[in-house]
């Protein structure tokens, strides 16, 4: 059991018989009244984030979960991905609906799955923040139309579709943020 005194990003809970993790959270003191905390949690099953108050001082009961680090292998079928253990090479199965963004999956990639070590099953597969992706296709940018910060479209060597500078041309490598689904950087 814990208390809103221990709420830290990342904190995994239990509420409402479902499983949570805090997304944000704020402590609120009014002038007039008791003392709560604000916060945005998201649910581990459906993905769906909301909105939460708790009176402050309130027990919580917390999930223990722990994070193991997998590599992805091969995609079979429309949503199955296999994933390896990379210190006991066990072999996982996971639904695409578990993985944060599986647009940015490349083989050999390492991920982080998220287990309920109650129950041993896999939450949440987690990309690190950024990945290095090649652009296997995007229009030539047209010289002299940088006057605004434009973008245009580019195919990644994963299939997936990131918005890119206009002078980011086909072959070159970028790092994408896995979070946003973004253009970060180029990579030397």
């Amino acid at each position: 059991m814990a208390t809103t005194a221990d709420f830290k990003n990342g904190l995994c809970i239990e509420h409402n018989g479902e499983l949570y993790v805090i997304v944000e959270f704020q402590h609120v003191k009014p002038g007039k009244g008791p003392a709560f905390v604000r916060t945005k949690i998201k649910n581990l099953k459906t993905g769906r984030t909301l909105e939460n108050t708790f009176t402050a001082g309130v027990k919580i009961d917390v999930a223990r979960v722990e994070r193991r680090p997998y590599q992805f292998l091969y995609k079979e079928g429309d949503d199955s991905y296999n994933f390896m253990h990379t210190d006991t090479f066990e072999q996982l199965t996971i639904q695409e609906s578990l993985i944060n963004n599986p647009g940015l999956l490349k083989e050999g990639q390492g991920v982080e799955v998220m287990y309920h070590t109650d129950t041993d099953t896999p939450l949440t597969c987690e990309l690190p923040p950024f990945v290095d992706l090649e652009v296997t296709y995007t229009e030539p940018g047209v010289k002299g139309d940088t006057a605004t910060n434009a973008a245009k479209r580019a195919i990644v060597e994963t299939g997936a579709e990131v918005f890119v500078p206009l002078f980011i041309e086909t072959g070159e490598k970028i790092k994408v943020d896995t979070r946003t689904n973004r253009y970060a950087e180029r990579v030397k």
